[in-house]
C-alpha cells in the first residue's frame, strides 16, 4: 500500500523537505576545485546539526553494512551513494552529485543535484541539462489520476531521445516516515502502468542518467554505484506532494535572511 499523508504528515513533510533543500543549497555553494568529498560531507553533517535534524544516510543499514557518511557525494562516473573521502579531490571539469536526505520531527526530506565544476565537456553539460529537464517533465506527470508508469515513461523517452540512458538498477520511491516507502518509481516504463496516483502521496522522483550505457556496478566498499563503462552520470531529485491541484515540489529551500523582502 502507498501511504497517504494526512494534514499533519504533510505539514511535517514540508518542514523536513525545506530543511533538506536548504542544506543542499548550502552544500552546492562549497563545491569548487581543491575541495575533497570528505570536506563536503563534514559540511553536510554540520549543516544538518545546525537545523536540529538528523542525517537519514548515516548508519543506514543494508544487510550487515551501515552507511558511513552523512550525505551521498558522487563524482563523475559515480552514480549514487558515493562516500566522502580525503582522497577524492575535486578538479576543474568534474561533475559532483550531492544527495541530501534528512529526518526532522519524524519525517524525511530527500533531494539531489549535480553540480559542474568550471568548464566541463559540452556533452557532459548536455547530460546535466537533459537530466534536470527530465526531472521536471516527470514531476508534471505526478497528477492525481495518472499512474506511476507515466512518470517513468516521461523520463525514459526524453532522456533516450537525446542519446543518453537511464539507470535501471536504482529507482525513485515514496518517502515519508521512512526513507523508502511504496511505490517504487523507475526511470523507465510504459504509460498507464503501475499504481494509480492519489492525492496525499509524497514521492521522491529522481532521474539518474548516464552518458554511456545504463549498466552499473557497485564498488568494493559495498555502497558506491558507478557506471559500468566509466562514463559520467547525473542525478537530480525532488520530493513531491500529489494534490488535486497538481504536483507540489516540497524540497524548496528556505530564503536566506538577505533575500527576505520587508
Amino acid at each position: 500500500m502507498i501511504p497517504i499523508k494526512n494534514k499533519e504528515g504533510i505539514a511535517r513533510m514540508r518542514e523536513s523537505c525545506a530543511i533538506a533543500a536548504t542544506i543542499l543549497n548550502k552544500l552546492k555553494e562549497l563545491v569548487r576545485p581543491g575541495v575533497t568529498t570528505y570536506d563536503l560531507d563534514q559540511a553536510a553533517r554540520d549543516f544538518i546539526a545546525q537545523h536540529g535534524a538528523r542525517s537519514a544516510c548515516y548508519g543506514y543499514q543494508l544487510g550487515s553494512r551501515r552507511y558511513p557518511a552523512y550525505s551521498c557525494i558522487s563524482v563523475n562516473e559515480e552514480v549514487v551513494h558515493g562516500i566522502g573521502s580525503l582522497k577524492r579531490i575535486l578538479r576543474e571539469g568534474d561533475i559532483v552529485s550531492l544527495d541530501v536526505v534528512i529526518e526532522y520531527n519524524g519525517y524525511i526530506g530527500d533531494n539531489a543535484f549535480t553540480v559542474p565544476l568550471g568548464n566541463v565537456a559540452p556533452r557532459v553539460t548536455e547530460l546535466l541539462k537533459v537530466s534536470e529537464e527530465a526531472l521536471y517533465l516527470a514531476i508534471k506527470q505526478a497528477q492525481v489520476g495518472n499512474r506511476i508508469g507515466d512518470i517513468s515513461h516521461a523520463v525514459q523517452t526524453f532522456v533516450e531521445s537525446h542519446g543518453f540512458s537511464v539507470v535501471r538498477d536504482m529507482v525513485g520511491h515514496g518517502v515519508g516516515t521512512s526513507m523508502h516507502e511504496e511505490p517504487q518509481i523507475p526511470n523507465f516504463g510504459r504509460r498507464n502502468s503501475g499504481e494509480k496516483i492519489k492525492a496525499g502521496m509524497t514521492l521522491a522522483i529522481e532521474p539518474m542518467v548516464n552518458l554511456g550505457h545504463y549498466r552499473t556496478k557497485t564498488l568494493s566498499d559495498g555502497w558506491t554505484v558507478v557506471t559500468s563503462d566509466a562514463s559520467p552520470s547525473a542525478h537530480f531529485e525532488h520530493t513531491v506532494l500529489t494534490t488535486e491541484k497538481g504536483p507540489e515540489i516540497l524540497t524548496i529551500p528556505r530564503p536566506s535572511p538577505a533575500s527576505v523582502s520587508v
